[in-house]
C-alpha cells in the first residue's frame, strides 16, 4: 500500500545538475533571497543596516524588485499595504535593535488588521546570542521576545542551513487564515557565511486550509432557516478570505440584511437593497442588530468598533465565523465556528434554503432614514460634503488609505468603498502615520490605479519623509492632508471629557510648500474646490499633495444611550 506521506518529488536532471554545482559567493543573504523568490515574492521592502547588510547585498544581485522607505515603521506600513492588495505575503526587511523595534506599531497594525506581511530581521552575530560576548551595537538580550506578543509567528535561524525551511514556515503562516505578519531572526554572521547549500528553487510552503467542522454548519444553517429576522454583520475576514460574492448570495438567499464593520469594509454592496452599510456608532443600527432573532457574524471578533463600544447587547442567538480562534465567542457566547469565511459561507450556500421576506428591504430603508434624520439634525453640512467631495474624485476602483483622523472616523460609517478591497484605515490598532506610507505600497502592488491617501496634520507629521519615497520611486499616490492645526479627534475627545485640551494644538509647515521641496507637486484647496483638485491630483501621473485647512467634527455619539 502507497500512502501519500511515502511520495517523494524526484529532481529533474537539470535540477540535479544544478544542485551538484551551484555558483561560486554565494552567502546566507542568498539563500533567503533565492528562497523568497522560490515562494513566489517578486518585490520586497525595507531599510539597510548593519547587520543586514548581506541581505541587501544579496538583494542587489537577485530579480527581486526594492522598494526602500525612509522610516522602518513606514517600510513596515508599505508592506502591511502590499499584502493586503495582493493577497501574497510582503516581505519586509528590518536590520537589528532599533530598526526593528522601530517597525513594532506598524506590524502591530497588520496583525490586528490580518496583513500578510513577513519580516525578516537581522541580529548580532552568533557569539554574542546566549549568554556569549556583549556589547555589540543594537543589541537586544532577547530581541525576538519584543515581537512574540505582536506578529502571529515566530521563527529564529541559526545556521544557513536552517534559512529556507524557516522562511518557507513563515510564508505559510504569514499566509494561513488568519493572515497576518510573522518574524524571521537571522544573525548577520548566518546571513554573511558563505555557503554551497545548493540554490533554493521551489520550497513547499502552501497555506493550509481551515474549513468548518460540518456538524456546525449543519446546526447554523438550521438555525438561519428557522430565523424570523435574520442579520448579518460582515467583518474583515470576509474581505480577507476574498468571500464577498459568497455572502452576498448568502444574503440574498436568506434576505437578511448586512452590516460590514470599519475593518469590513465593501465586504457588501453598499446600496444593496439589504444594506444597512457601517453605521455602527449609531444607537439604531445596535438596536437593529440586538433585535435580530439569528445573527450571523462573519469573520469579526465584535471588538470595541464593531459593538458599537461593547454597548450591543444580542438578544437572539449568534453564529460566529472566524478565523482566528482567539477571538471566538471572545466577547458574546455563540455558535462558534473556528474557519475561514469563504470556506464557511460556501458551506451554509450548500444547506441553507431561501427564505422569502418581503419586509427586510423595507426595514433596512427604515433605519437607513432614521440614521439619516439624526444625522442632519446635528449641523454637519461641511463635513458631509467634504466626504461626498472625495467620493466623487476618487475613481470607483482606486484604493484608499485612511489614517487616524476625524475625516476617516466619518468615512468608516458612511463612506461607500464601491467595492471589498478598496478601503482600508489603521482602525485596526489604531496608531498614527498609517496612510501615506500604506498608499505607497498599495502603489507599489498595483500601478495601474492612482491610489489615494488620508490624513491629519497630526498624523501627517509622522510619514512626512515618505515624500522623499514617493518622489524616487515616482509613486502614484495623492495624498489629502486636512490641516486643522492639532490632533482633531483628541481635541475633541478631551473638550468633551475635561471641557478643555491639553497638547493637542501643534505648531505645523506649510505643506504644499513642503510637498514641493521634495518635488512632489502641491495645491493648497477648499471645501468649495476639493473635488476638482483632488480629481485632478489623482488624475495626473505621480505623487501630489493636496491640503485641505478646515476644523470638521465628528457626529455625535449614541453608544451611551
Amino acid at each position: 500500500m502507497t500512502h501519500d506521506h511515502d511520495l517523494v518529488l524526484r529532481p529533474t536532471a537539470a535540477q540535479t545538475e544544478a544542485a551538484l554545482d551551484p555558483p561560486p559567493g554565494r552567502t546566507g543573504g542568498d539563500l533567503v533571497v533565492e528562497t523568497l523568490a522560490g515562494l513566489g515574492a517578486t518585490t520586497v521592502f525595507g531599510l539597510p543596516g548593519q547587520h543586514a547588510l548581506a541581505l541587501f547585498d544579496a538583494v542587489r544581485r537577485s530579480d527581486l524588485r526594492y522598494v526602500g522607505l525612509r522610516v522602518e515603521n513606514n517600510a513596515a506600513f508599505a508592506a502591511d499595504a502590499y499584502g493586503r492588495i495582493t493577497g501574497e505575503a510582503a516581505p519586509l526587511l528590518l536590520s537589528t535593535g532599533p530598526g526593528a523595534l522601530t517597525a513594532l506599531p506598524a506590524l502591530q497594525e497588520a496583525a490586528a488588521a490580518g496583513a500578510p506581511v513577513l519580516a525578516i530581521c537581522g541580529q548580532v552575530p552568533t557569539a554574542g546570542l546566549g549568554g556569549g560576548r556583549h556589547g555589540y551595537l543594537h543589541e537586544l538580550p532577547d530581541q525576538a521576545a519584543s515581537f512574540r506578543g505582536v506578529v502571529k509567528s515566530v521563527h529564529v535561524v541559526r545556521s544557513p542551513s536552517q534559512i529556507p525551511s524557516a522562511l518557507a514556515e513563515a510564508w505559510r503562516s504569514a499566509l494561513t487564515a488568519p493572515h497576518g505578519p510573522v518574524w524571521v531572526e537571522i544573525p548577520q554572521d548566518v546571513l554573511l557565511a558563505p555557503t554551497v547549500i545548493p540554490v533554493v528553487t521551489a520550497p513547499d510552503a502552501l497555506p493550509e486550509d481551515l474549513p468548518p467542522r460540518p456538524e456546525l454548519t449543519a446546526v447554523a444553517a438550521d438555525l438561519l432557516a428557522r430565523a424570523a429576522r435574520p442579520a448579518i454583520i460582515a467583518g474583515g475576514g470576509v474581505v480577507r478570505a476574498d468571500a464577498s460574492r459568497k455572502l452576498r448570495q448568502l444574503a440574498e438567499r436568506l434576505q437578511a440584511p448586512v452590516v460590514t464593520t470599519f475593518g469590513g469594509k465593501g465586504a457588501f454592496p453598499w446600496t444593496h437593497p439589504l444594506s444597512l452599510r457601517s453605521w455602527l456608532e449609531d444607537r439604531h443600527t445596535t438596536d437593529f442588530l440586538e433585535d435580530a432573532d439569528v445573527l450571523l457574524v462573519v469573520g469579526s471578533g465584535l471588538g470595541e468598533l464593531s459593538s458599537n463600544y461593547h454597548t450591543f447587547k444580542p438578544r437572539g442567538r449568534v453564529v460566529q465565523i472566524e478565523a482566528d480562534l482567539g477571538k471566538l465567542e471572545s466577547n458574546h457566547p455563540a455558535l462558534g465556528i473556528h474557519a475561514d469565511a469563504r470556506l464557511a459561507l460556501q458551506a451554509l450556500l450548500e444547506t441553507v434554503p431561501a427564505r422569502q421576506d418581503d419586509t427586510a428591504p423595507q426595514r433596512v430603508r427604515d433605519l437607513l432614514e432614521r440614521v439619516a434624520r439624526r444625522i442632519a439634525a446635528q449641523d454637519l453640512t461641511l463635513e458631509q460634503e467634504v466626504l461626498e467631495s472625495v467620493r466623487r474624485a476618487l475613481p470607483a476602483d482606486a484604493p484608499s488609505f485612511w489614517d487616524m483622523t476625524i475625516l476617516a472616523y466619518w468615512a468608516w460609517s458612511a463612506f461607500d468603498p464601491k467595492g471589498p478591497n478598496l478601503m482600508h484605515s489603521a482602525q485596526g490598532a489604531g496608531g498614527l502615520g498609517y496612510a501615506f506610507p500604506a498608499a505607497l505600497g498599495a502603489a507599489v502592488a498595483d500601478p495601474t490605479r492612482p491610489v489615494l491617501a488620508v490624513s491629519g496634520d497630526g498624523g501627517a507629521l509622522y510619514s512626512i519623509a515618505e515624500l522623499a519615497t514617493a518622489r524616487q520611486y515616482d509613486l502614484d499616490v495623492t495624498w489629502l492632508i486636512v490641516d486643522d492645526g492639532g490632533y482633531g479627534i483628541l481635541r475633541e475627545y478631551m473638550t468633551d471629557a475635561f471641557g478643555q485640551t491639553t497638547a493637542t494644538e501643534l505648531t505645523g509647515p506649510d505643506y504644499v510648500a513642503l510637498a514641493e521641496s521634495f518635488g512632489v507637486p502641491g495645491v493648497r484647496t477648499t471645501p468649495r474646490s476639493l473635488a476638482a483638485d483632488l480629481a485632478k491630483a489623482l488624475a495626473s501621473a505621480g505623487p501630489s499633495v493636496v491640503v485641505l485647512p478646515a476644523v470638521l467634527r465628528m457626529f455625535a455619539p449614541t453608544h451611551l444611550g
